[in-house]
């Protein structure tokens, strides 16, 4: 495996601050806007996110975190069985303007996942995404985010690690290559 740094922690506090500013300037106070990371990955970019709006004076917008496990459409092709996250949202979502988090953005079928998650909780008049790291050529449904950190081309075989200075030693985007390419 060959493991190239595609952003260093300067880089990703960058990317961060951009994406906050762009939240504030589409959702304002966020009087009637929910945050959600997406388990498992999300919430780190989604923690982030509320620390860069906290620190531009928005008060905590309402915050969840959901996990599609049962709702992948690959959740019974797996040949081990698959641990669920914790879902964790407090309020009715019913005409909210909600605003999905992950990392990285690939198939794409993670998001549909939440979409049929999320009405669980209610009916949003509205659902954005936002991803930190967008991998625009793999996309197997039609889905494309609203807010995106970095685009990144990278094939099928290729991986993209996005590391946290909470689970490792700093903040980084890696991409993973096999060593045969």
């Amino acid at each position: 495996m060959v493991k190239k740094e595609l952003l260093n922690s300067h880089s990703i506090d960058i990317i961060l601050n951009r994406l906050a500013c762009q939240l504030i300037e589409n959702h304002e106070d966020f009087s009637n806007t929910v945050l959600i990371g997406l388990q498992p990955r999300g919430i780190n970019v989604a923690r982030r996110l509320l620390l860069k709006l906290k620190e531009k004076g928005i008060t905590a917008p309402a915050y969840g975190q959901l996990d599609t496990t049962f709702y992948r459409d690959d959740f019974r092709r797996r040949d081990s069985p698959l641990h669920a996250n914790q879902t964790v949202i407090d309020i009715l979502l019913e005409d909210k303007k909600v605003v999905f988090i992950d990392d990285v953005l690939f198939t794409g079928r993670s998001v549909r996942a939440a979409l049929d998650a999320i009405l669980s909780f209610g009916r949003p008049s509205s659902i954005e995404l936002l991803i930190l790291i967008d991998r625009r050529f793999s996309r197997e449904l039609p889905i494309q985010p609203t807010y995106s950190g970095k685009r990144v081309d990278s094939i099928a075989s290729e991986k993209v690690l996005v590391e946290w200075e909470e689970e490792n030693e700093k903040d980084c985007v890696y991409l993973i290559k096999p060593k045969n390419e």
